[in-house]
């Protein structure tokens, strides 16, 4: 019989209880084998809708499905033991209705056994926020640049440049927090505005392209590892694992052309 304690996942709670704490630290992660790794060092992983970009190729995230949450979810809960893990509401379910939030929030938690979800919108979505939170639902607020928001925005444009909208953007964030949500992804918004974001509110930020002064940061995987040949500017790159993979792919191809690949024997005895 094993003495070693088990291992017990970061719950959403816990994740609220480090405002003005250590620092969160969060990836991305889409599928077991890379979640396995973020595991060991993140304290939640979002299985991001900028999978539809990272891995269907697409142009924004506005075509991601429920289903291909659901499946990257899966792959992701299988792949880990510790860190929470909050699931991206794609564009299109959960905004027209609170009740229709709960019905697809539900069968996303239930299908993946994730931990919370995460939505974008500030102010106009808290009454959603409390809905699913009154029923048992963890959720994550995503406030400033909402990429599913980028046909209105006309792009991915850093948020407030102009003084004038910090009120706005400083007000989705009292909303959310007010709504029961346990924590906020701030995205794309000017460093000082990230920095009164983070002032205003009694729950955790977390960083992307905002301010190194969020209570977390979070990256997109792919970017972080050099596997993006056109990151964010606000992506310092931490491994040049693109170039390697060109490398590896190259020695490959040029063993099997040159007929240098190990024999059968080789490869099974």
């Amino acid at each position: 019989m094993s003495d070693q304690a088990p291992i017990r996942r970061i719950t959403a709670p816990q994740i609220r209880a480090r405002k003005n704490g250590e620092p969160i630290v969060s990836l991305t992660s889409y599928h077991a084998h890379t979640a396995a790794i973020v595991d060991k060092y993140a304290d939640f992983i979002l299985v991001g809708d900028s999978l539809g970009m990272v891995m269907h190729g697409m142009e924004s995230t506005v075509g991601v499905t429920l289903d291909m949450m659901i499946t990257h979810g899966k792959a992701v809960v299988r792949g880990t033991q510790r860190a929470l893990i909050v699931v991206d509401m794609p564009f299109g379910t959960y905004e027209e209705s609170p009740n229709m939030a709960f019905r697809n929030a539900a069968k996303v938690m239930t299908a993946t056994q994730c931990q919370a979800v995460k939505l974008e919108g500030g102010a106009r979505m808290a009454e959603t926020i409390r809905f699913l939170v009154d029923r048992g639902i963890p959720v994550m607020a995503h406030i400033g640049l909402t990429p599913q928001s980028t046909n209105v925005l006309g792009g991915f444009k850093t948020q407030g440049r102009d003084t004038a909208t910090w009120e706005h953007h400083i007000n989705d964030a009292r909303a959310v927090a007010g709504a029961g949500a346990f924590a906020v992804v701030v995205e794309g918004v000017v460093e000082p505005l990230a920095v009164e974001i983070t002032k205003a509110i009694d729950i955790p930020t977390i960083g992307i392209g905002a301010s190194a002064h969020c209570d977390g940061q979070i990256l997109v995987l792919e970017d972080m590892l050099g596997l993006n040949p056109s990151p964010p500017k606000f992506v310092k790159v931490y491994g040049e694992f693109g170039g390697m993979m060109d490398r590896a792919v190259a020695a490959y191809a040029q063993e099997v052309k040159s007929r240098a690949f190990p024999s059968d024997d080789e490869t099974y005895r």
